[in-house]
């Protein structure tokens, strides 16, 4: 069955979030005067990170809603469990502004929404909330590429769960398998949209997950531009959804 439509994730697929939450980090840390405090910048980056991971480990399962994450990845970070939730969240609104400013596409975004624009519907489906990433895909200019964006916070459900990407799936009217699912995380993302049924998709820039042995499943690209051909071939020669 020819696919119909692309959903994709957000955060390090479509935007670099990484850098951005690293360059944002840093220019926070050192405006609150924070930065001598752990040792070193990439110290203070990987606690961060790490703490980041942990809470919204937490949220993925159900066990705190999203705002509750962000105030405890600030608790847990600064080491300060008394913090209220009014001063968790103006610390982390002030990295928020860091955050920002630090905010871009990857540079083969723009062009393979192009290149699939007229042959493929797209949608998102994040594992955040609807009012960060309908805020992001606006700021970054390319929101109205997408007629359906699906977040876990307002579904009730998370990737890798299959019923995550069943909504996004129902959102568009279409079969999984006439869907791709294109993310970064090779589990969450990668088997979970292998999982349900759909085209699964794996952009891998070599960031973070890049020593990670790729999971049964899912194709496994190093750019967007690889994305028009993979589709290509898939819908009109019928080529199978993983490879070696």
């Amino acid at each position: 069955m020819p696919i119909e439509a692309v959903v994709w994730d957000v955060d390090d697929t479509l935007f670099d979030y990484t850098t951005a939450d690293r360059e944002g980090m840093h220019a926070h840390l050192v405006a609150e005067g924070l930065l001598a405090g752990y040792g070193s910048a990439e110290e203070a980056l990987v606690r961060w990170r790490e703490t980041t991971d942990r809470q919204w480990a937490r949220f993925a399962a159900g066990e705190v809603d999203f705002g509750t994450q962000r105030r405890d990845r600030v608790r847990v970070f600064l080491g300060r469990p008394e913090l209220t939730d009014a001063e968790a969240d103006d610390w982390f609104q002030r990295y928020v502004t860091h955050y920002e400013s630090a905010w871009s596409l990857f540079p083969d975004v723009l062009p393979v929404l192009d290149a699939l624009a007229d042959s493929h519907r797209h949608a998102v489906l994040s594992n955040s909330s609807l009012t960060v990433q309908d805020r992001k895909l606006r700021v970054l200019g390319v929101h109205d590429r997408f007629e359906a964006i699906l977040c876990a916070a307002e579904l009730g459900v998370s990737k890798p769960e299959a019923g995550a990407f069943a909504a996004a799936c129902d959102a568009l009217g279409l079969a999984s398998s006439e869907v791709a699912y294109v993310g970064d995380h090779p589990e969450i993302d990668g088997r979970g949209a292998h999982d349900a049924g759909l085209l699964s998709v794996w952009i891998d820039r070599g960031g973070v997950y890049a020593a990670v042995d790729p999971p049964a499943g899912p194709r496994r690209i190093a750019s967007l531009a690889e994305l028009p051909a993979l589709l290509g071939a898939d819908t009109r020669f019928g080529a199978p959804s993983t490879f070696g």
